[in-house]
């Protein structure tokens, strides 16, 4: 294969790992996570699907605008409009752009969705291959479903998109399907049976449907595939894509069983990001980390045993195989106070791994000082939860100016609900089954909406009772029946308030889903 010496990680957060559900960023979150990945030194960013809509476009291009190390690709069906509009916008990164194009080749796809046969296959994808490569140095092309396509056709369309122009050549297990022994198999096969395979890097793209997303990437990985695509925290469609976290501290840790020199740093990755990665990727997308997540999970390294504990004692080794400190974690630094300055937030917030302007930082401090008034400690992450809020606002929408509920187990719940929207104030009140009912009900008067809760989430983002509450809502609209169900985010120190803050949130983006169509 191309020459190269290290394995080059191909994140799909932005793009893949967005289309999971439940999972939902703006504009803004996207250059955050954009940001951190390239400061954990990923080598290809796919910032997303341009051609699916004008959101995902402008995502696209101020994210390539904005990164300025990483390679920036964006997604493409062999389609001449999706590879035009790709390459429009991946242009500002100049020669770092890719243009990422995809077309299936298994039977199965073939037959029942493509309705093509071999031959129309492989036209279809060099013609947009050609075209990718007269509109950008560096395309990559993807074999939808690879991993259940005739090996001998596989190596046909290998050749063919080579020649073509292709500088990277991926060869996805789109649905979970294969295990190690088999991928292992079909890398080495196209490795041996394509003429003009060391022409382009083989990359590999793997999902957790049976869980073997790792294996089957690592596998490829010591077969000679050159570049591995995956998500952080393995979020994704269905059980979600290789979580790159894993697949890097396995190289780290096992280098030589996976075809490298021993003390030889596979990657261009700084492992020190990885946790501070995994917790920007989980607060812009609202997906939280698993506690018993390999690497990037509160439990990581947690030992609870008596016999664990004192073997870390006499010598991390003899229970852990990765130190900590590699991949990110360390002692927590002294909680801020109320009376902490803007430029210590703002510090605090670098540190954290946020990149705010002025302005972003003002409006985190105001609510900093807010929450400071409440509880004693402000602690990493009830500040990251704020910054969370902060990015996730949407201008110009409606804005929670004042709430106050009445609730107990003898009266009916009320809640009074005072609301902005482009200067002008709007009150009126509800009666619920609940507080957070009667919240959500005078939120929909007042808004004019009519939504349906399908799921509901609280959460402490610290220790102690004064713990900020964080809460996740998914909310599915009278008024848009065919539209997904709106994930919404908020925090505060009171339940009540942020499960308020969460629904309006989602009414929002509600709102401005419905001002795209």
């Amino acid at each position: 294969m191309k020459t190269t010496d290290k394995v080059l990680f191909f994140d799909t957060t932005l793009r893949d790992g967005e289309q999971c559900p439940g999972a939902s960023m703006n504009l803004r979150q996207k250059l955050e996570v954009a940001r951190q990945l390239e400061k954990l030194g990923i080598d290809v960013i796919e910032a997303g699907f341009p051609c699916i809509s004008d959101g995902d476009f402008d995502a696209v291009y101020q994210i390539a605008e904005t990164v300025k190390t990483c390679k920036i690709a964006g997604l493409a069906r062999c389609v001449e409009n999706d590879i035009r509009r790709c390459a429009e916008a991946v242009a500002p990164a100049g020669d770092r752009a890719r243009i990422h194009t995809f077309l299936a080749t298994s039977p199965l796809h073939r037959e029942f969705k493509l309705k093509k046969s071999k031959a129309e296959i492989i036209a279809m994808a060099v013609e947009g291959v050609k075209l990718a490569a007269s509109l950008v140095k560096d395309v990559e092309f993807s074999a939808e479903d690879a991993s259940r396509t005739e090996l001998d056709y596989l190596a046909e369309v290998v050749e063919a998109v080579i020649d073509a122009g292709a500088t990277t050549v991926n060869i996805p297990d789109t649905v979970g399907f294969t295990t190690p022994d088999e991928y292992y198999n079909i890398i080495d096969y196209l490795k041996k049976n394509v003429p003009n395979v060391d022409k382009a890097i083989l990359s590999v793209h793997c999902h957790n449907d049976i869980g073997l997303a790792c294996a089957n990437s690592l596998a490829a990985i010591r077969a000679g595939a050159r570049q591995v695509e995956g998500t952080i925290n393995g979020i994704g469609e269905r059980a979600g894509n290789a979580a790159i976290e894993e697949i890097a501290m396995a190289l780290a840790t096992r280098p030589e069983v996976l075809g490298f020199e021993k003390g030889v740093k596979p990657y261009n990755l700084i492992t020190q990001e990885i946790v501070k990665t995994s917790r920007v990727v989980a607060r812009m997308s609202g997906l939280q980390v698993q506690r018993s997540k390999a690497i990037v999970g509160e439990n990581a390294f947690a030992h609870s045993s008596g016999i664990h504990q004192h073997g870390i004692l006499a010598k991390r080794e003899t229970y852990e195989v990765i130190d900590p400190a590699e991949v990110g974690w360390g002692e927590t630094e002294l909680p801020l106070t109320k009376h902490s300055g803007r430029a210590a937030v703002k510090a605090r917030l670098e540190k954290l791994g946020y990149t705010l302007s002025n302005e972003e930082v003002v409006a985190v401090f105001e609510r900093f000082k807010k929450i400071g008034d409440r509880k004693k400690f402000v602690y990493d992450d009830d500040l990251a939860s704020l910054v969370n809020d902060s990015l996730d606002s949407d201008a110009g929408k409606w804005k929670l100016v004042n709430l106050q509920f009445f609730a107990g187990n003898q009266g009916q719940p009320t809640a009074t609900v005072t609301m902005d929207k482009d200067g002008r104030i709007y009150t009126d009140c509800a009666i619920g089954n609940g507080p957070v009912n009667a919240c959500f009900k005078a939120i929909d008067r007042i808004s004019k909406s009519k939504g349906t809760l399908t799921d509901y989430s609280v959460r402490a983002t610290s220790i102690g009772q004064d713990s900020l509450g964080e809460a996740s809502v998914m909310v599915k609209f009278s008024s848009c029946p065919d539209e997904k169900p709106v994930q919404g985010k908020g925090s505060a120190t009171d339940v009540i308030e942020a499960s308020a803050r969460a629904y309006l949130n989602a009414v929002n983006r509600h709102i401005a889903i419905s001002d795209q169509k």
